[in-house]
C-alpha cells in the first residue's frame, strides 16, 4: 500500500516563498501535485515522471514552481517562488503507478491528506 505525506505549507506574504515536500512509501512512479482552494474544484499544479526528466506545469505556475524529486528519498519537491495571493489552497500530491504524466486527477490513485498554503496579500 502506498502512503504519501505532505508538509511545509504555511503563511507567507505576497511575493514570498514555500517549499512544499511529498515523502512517500512504496513503489510509484509518476508523481505530481494539485490543489484545491476554498469553494474549488481540485486543480492540476505539476506532475513529474519517474526519472525526474519530464515535467508539465499549469499555465497558472509555469515560471513560478518548479517540481522535483529524490528517488533516493522517495521524496517529491515543490518550490513555489513569488506567491501571489491567488496560490492560496490546500496543496495535495498525488501518486500512480502507471508511467503516463498526466494532468486529470483522476487518473492518479494515491493521495496524501493534503498541506495548507496560505498567501497573504
Amino acid at each position: 500500500q502506498v502512503q504519501l505525506a505532505e508538509s511545509g505549507g504555511g503563511l507567507v506574504q505576497a511575493g514570498g516563498s514555500l517549499r512544499l515536500s511529498c515523502e512517500a512509501s512504496g513503489r510509484i512512479f509518476v508523481m505530481s501535485w494539485f490543489r484545491q482552494a476554498p469553494g474549488e474544484e481540485r486543480e492540476f499544479v505539476a506532475a513529474i515522471s519517474r526519472s525526474g526528466v519530464s515535467t508539465v506545469y499549469a499555465d497558472s505556475v509555469k515560471g513560478r514552481f518548479t517540481i522535483a524529486r529524490d528517488n533516493s528519498k522517495n521524496t517529491m519537491y515543490l518550490q513555489m517562488n513569488s506567491l501571489k495571493p491567488e496560490d492560496t489552497a490546500v496543496y495535495y500530491c498525488a501518486a500512480d503507478v502507471s508511467l503516463r504524466l498526466s494532468v486529470n486527477r483522476n487518473e492518479y490513485e494515491y493521495w496524501g491528506q493534503g498541506t495548507q498554503v496560505t498567501v497573504s496579500s
